[in-house]
């Protein structure tokens, strides 16, 4: 603030003076301020234009790459690209990969149980609120048959205190905040308050509730249940889930049963007992050949801006060596094995049908990835997912390489680089435009100097012709 008043106030002298010299001292300054500094000003000048087209021309194939590699990703996600099965009788089951193996061919599936848990209710109480009593509830774990039940010592017991005054509510609060595997709740029921216990899924998740009163707090043991007992009531007995795959019986712990069907996972939700429904696989053929006539187009955009960006004479990143390193990369791409465990035909994207050509430009040979897909459709599905080999991770380990910001020699390093130039640039250019302020300023304040000095010796010249004149009149 105190330099603009500064400047403000010596522009404002030189100019009072200026009808001494008759030349604009005020200008005079500044341009000779400018002309210091030009060559300077227009060096950095171009040098952050050029940065600047450096980063977007780099920023702009960086989010190239993103782009194909996140909508890849989510293309594969999807699941169209694999033989994605189908359950024919959608009432009974859903099915998905497992991903352990790409299945193929048609299965029957006949469900004739579905798992259930054991539950249990307790007598009536007559409210959510009333006492039962303190001390501490057992839980065992087992299979409930008949009249018997086998623990299974595996399955550790959980113990479950209950504190003096407890009431039902209290009890299921305490159950479920054990994590046992048995979740509780309070039922307003015809007959009062009773508390449910509801285990998991599956014949060996059975349970049996067992009671330690405290010393003078008694009740706790008309909670207890035991198969067989005369209190409470078995709602429910845990069971398996009872199925058929191609006539075969199958059982499970649970409604989600996995590789019965090889590389498959079913979720059971009805039953279907003597009407088998068919489980199938969609073939994925032409949305595979859509997807890599897609991906080619993609990488021949990207291909074609790295080619304009590298132009050797007009190219933003002519001697970029990160872009350098991206255009040898893509060349490189179709013959890269993306699947080095594979034992089948397909393992580059050239198995894919995906060539490069001398301009580097991509093409895709619809007849050979058909071909592929032929000969061995197990290993082309398996190239169709988000593990850490196949397509979708040969173009995302593209991406990542080229964005990071870590390697000096990757087009992220070289944004960073040029960002950090950049700034550095206008950091130059603020100091440069001091300099040139100070500059303007002492030659405005020196010409002031001078003005006054020509003013006065004009003032005094005045002085002396009119001085002269009066003598000279005075003489004649």
């Amino acid at each position: 603030m105190a330099s603009t008043i500064s400047s403000t106030s010596t522009q404002s002298l030189v100019t009072a003076l200026g009808g001494g010299s008759g030349i604009d001292m005020a200008a005079l300054a500044n341009n000779l301020a400018v002309a210091q500094f030009s060559a300077r000003t227009d060096r950095l000048s171009a040098k952050s234009d050029k940065l600047n087209a450096q980063i977007s021309s780099a920023s702009n194939i960086k989010s190239m790459l993103f782009s194909l590699s996140s909508s890849l990703g989510d293309r594969v996600r999807q699941g169209d690209l694999s033989p994605q099965p189908k359950v024919a009788n959608a009432a009974v089951a859903q099915a998905a990969l497992s991903g352990t193996r790409q299945p193929k061919g048609s299965y029957s599936l006949e469900v004739t149980a579905l798992a259930k848990p054991q539950t249990l209710a307790s007598k009536a109480y007559a409210s959510a609120t009333s006492t039962v009593g303190a001390g501490t509830l057992t839980l065992r774990f087992g299979t409930v048959a008949g009249g018997t039940f086998t623990e299974d010592t595996g399955h550790v017991a959980a113990s479950i205190t209950i504190a003096s005054g407890a009431t039902l509510t209290d009890v299921a609060a305490a159950i479920n905040g054990a994590n046992a595997g048995v979740s509780a709740y309070v039922a307003q029921t015809v007959d009062g308050a009773q508390l449910v216990l509801k285990g998991k899924d599956g014949a060996a998740n059975g349970f049996v509730l067992d009671a330690s009163e405290a010393s003078g707090e008694p009740g706790l043991a008309g909670l207890a249940w035991t198969p067989g007992s005369s209190q409470g009531q078995l709602l429910a007995t845990a069971s398996d889930a009872a199925f058929k795959i191609d006539g075969l019986s199958m059982t499970a712990g649970s409604n989600t049963v996995s590789e019965a069907i090889p590389g498959v996972k079913l979720n059971l939700t009805a039953t279907n007992a003597g009407s088998p429904t068919t489980v199938s696989f969609a073939d994925p053929s032409a949305t595979i050949t859509s997807a890599m006539s897609d991906l080619v187009s993609a990488l021949n955009e990207i291909a074609g801006a790295v080619k304009i960006a590298t132009d050797p004479l007009t190219g933003d990143l002519r001697s970029d060596g990160g872009a350098r390193k991206l255009r040898n990369d893509l060349s490189r791409l179709a013959g890269t094995t993306i699947m080095p465990n594979a034992t089948g035909a397909a393992k580059t994207l050239a198995d894919l049908g995906v060539s490069t050509q001398r301009d580097g430009t991509f093409t895709l040979d619809t007849a050979r990835l058909a071909a592929t897909m032929a000969k061995d459709p197990d290993g082309v599905a398996a190239m169709f997912t988000t593990g850490l080999y196949g397509v979708y991770s040969s173009v995302d380990k593209l991406y990542r390489g080229a964005s990071s910001t870590t390697d000096p020699g990757s087009l992220g390093g070289s944004i960073s680089r040029y960002t950090s130039q950049l700034k550095q640039v206008a950091e130059d250019q603020t100091s440069l435009a001091d300099d040139q302020e100070k500059l303007r300023a002492s030659l405005a304040a020196r010409f002031a100097v001078s003005e006054n000095r020509v003013s006065a010796s004009k003032s005094t010249l005045s002085f002396l012709q009119n001085q002269i004149a009066a003598w000279n009149k005075s003489t004649n």
